[in-house]
């Protein structure tokens, strides 16, 4: 891979991990505890809060694996690694870390 696919691959990862953060601080409201006094919300409402916490926080858990996986792939970038099959060593397609910037497998080796 040349230095130009290199550094276009960075910028892109960069901005992943740019909206990543966008996101987390749009849904740390989320996230916070949900009060139980029933004479500010009802049962059902409270019950609706709860949901939106949980999924507010599965989000988050999603988001900060997203985080470590494209964290590997700048670290990968750095040691001149990056862009290489874990498994088998080869050369990982272009159109594949176009898509997943973080992929450390080859098509080859992810299917099996």
């Amino acid at each position: 891979m040349n230095d130009t696919a290199q550094a276009r691959f960075r910028t892109q990862i960069e901005a992943l991990l740019a909206g990543l953060d966008a996101e987390d601080t749009r849904g740390r409201d989320g996230q916070a505890t949900v009060e139980l006094d029933q004479q500010a919300i009802g049962r059902l409402s409270r019950m609706d809060a709860l949901q939106n916490q949980e999924m507010a926080k599965a989000g988050h858990a999603r988001r900060q694996a997203q985080r470590r996986r494209l964290i590997a792939a700048l670290a990968r970038l750095d040691e001149g690694e990056y862009g290489y099959c874990e498994d088998c060593g080869e050369a990982i397609a272009e159109g594949r870390l176009a898509l997943d910037p973080a992929a450390t497998r080859c098509i080859s080796c992810a299917n099996g």
